[in-house]
């Protein structure tokens, strides 16, 4: 039998059971006897000794003394069927955002660290509040000292809001189109635009190709939306998070179209 096979077998093993999952959650916790076990998931001491048996003879844990121990391999499986089913509940619980919409910008690595979104919260305008995504990203903009954005296109009242972090000894670094870069800068005021680019304190890259991406990383938060698969942007929602996960996982994102740039 082939490697490959051996690997899907034994995901298919672990995967097959929610209750071999949360004891190899346990033990990938912390080493325990079956009582242990059974006290903390509140599974009957029957199911957990007769599953964890069944992960001993397949070489999944190893008993020392009193107390199982959870395998290498094991935790390596055990890690990626958990990234695996945090994604796909992730990208369930925001299906109106994820489904149907462009991502082919987003990075394998960010793809691959989706759950690093798991804390985020999904903005959605209403019939009563059709600004509600704008006014969202505009409030985290305006209350921010330091901004590193991924502009697709210009809103009016982004020019003012640059200008007004400028004035006040911030910073800006923007990504936007080719196609809207001059347009963007001659908006900026003059005397501002010009001072800040002098002090370093405002980077705009020209990206040549289309930018089917918005992202903003302010100084605790960040937003994203994505365009639709017939190539408009979703107004109607973003996804906005002040958790650190979240933004670092952002600013990888950032700097990964950013080195496109300068490719």
């Amino acid at each position: 039998m082939s490697i490959t096979n051996n690997i899907d077998n034994d995901i298919k093993f672990l995967a097959k059971s929610e209750i071999r999952l949360k004891i190899l959650g346990e033990l990938d916790k912390k080493p325990d006897n079956v009582q242990g076990i059974a006290k903390k998931t509140s599974i009957a001491y029957s199911s957990v000794s007769s599953n964890i048996g069944k992960l001993e003879t397949h070489n999944y844990i190893t008993k020392v003394e009193n107390k199982y121990y959870i395998n290498p391999m094991t935790q390596v499986y055990f890690k990626t069927l958990m990234d695996f089913k945090n994604s796909v509940e992730l990208v369930n619980d925001y299906d109106a955002f994820w489904d149907k919409h462009d991502i082919n910008q987003l990075s394998i690595e960010s793809i691959k660290r989706i759950t690093d979104l798991k804390n985020s919260q999904l903005i959605e305008t209403t019939p009563i509040d059709i600004y509600k995504t704008h006014n969202t990203i505009k409030n985290q903009i305006m209350d921010s000292k330091n901004v590193r954005a991924i502009f697709p296109y210009i809103h009016p009242e982004y020019p003012k809001l640059i200008e007004s972090i400028l004035e006040n000894d911030g910073t800006v670094e923007l990504i936007v189109p080719k196609g809207i870069f001059n347009e963007l800068m001659f908006r900026i005021n003059s005397n501002v635009r010009r001072e800040a680019i002098r002090n370093k304190k405002l980077n705009v890259y020209s990206f040549k190709d289309d930018l089917n991406l918005y992202l903003t990383i302010c100084d605790d938060n960040m937003s994203l939306g994505l365009f639709k698969n017939d190539g408009s942007f979703d107004q109607n929602r973003v996804l906005v998070s002040n958790d650190r996960q979240s933004y670092i996982w952002a600013e990888e994102l950032f700097n990964h179209v950013k080195k496109q740039v300068k490719e």
